[in-house]
Order: C-alpha cells, then sequence, then structure tokens
C-alpha cells in the first residue's frame, strides 16, 4: 500500500509532514544531548551534521511506519 493520506476534516494531509516533525523532534533532542556530553568543539561541521541527523531520523521514522502499518 505505501504511505496514504490522513483525512483531517475532509483536507487530506500527508504522513511525511508528521514524520518530518517527529524527525525534527528527535534530531533536537539527540543534537542537545550530544551538545551537554562531548561539547561543540567536537562537531566540525555542525550545519551538515544537523542536516544529516534530520534526513537520517525522517528516512527512519518514514521506513519504520510505513513497515508498521502496512503489515496491519
Amino acid at each position: 500500500m505505501g504511505i496514504q493520506e490522513i483525512a483531517v476534516g475532509g483536507i487530506f494531509i500527508s504522513p511525511l509532514l508528521l514524520y518530518t516533525l517527529f524527525g525534527f523532534v528527535a534530531t533536537v533532542i539527540l543534537r542537545s544531548l550530544l551538545h551537554w556530553v562531548v561539547g561543540q568543539r567536537a562537531l566540525w561541521y555542525e550545519a551538515w551534521f544537523d542536516v544529516s541527523l534530520f534526513v537520517l531520523f525522517t528516512a527512519g521514522i518514514t521506513f519504520l511506519f510505513s513497515v508498521l502499518l502496512e503489515s496491519t
């Protein structure tokens, strides 16, 4: 089946929007945890690291939810 829209009050919303929000929250949590544990000087290219974390979390969450929702 794949990813299907969610109907909210007659408006179709892409589930990728929710997955993106979850990915952003997970990125912010992990980034703040890493800054607290390691410090700021350990990351050379901080912006690239943040974007990479966001993409990885969003892709992982999308994969997990699509597999979980497809199996039911």
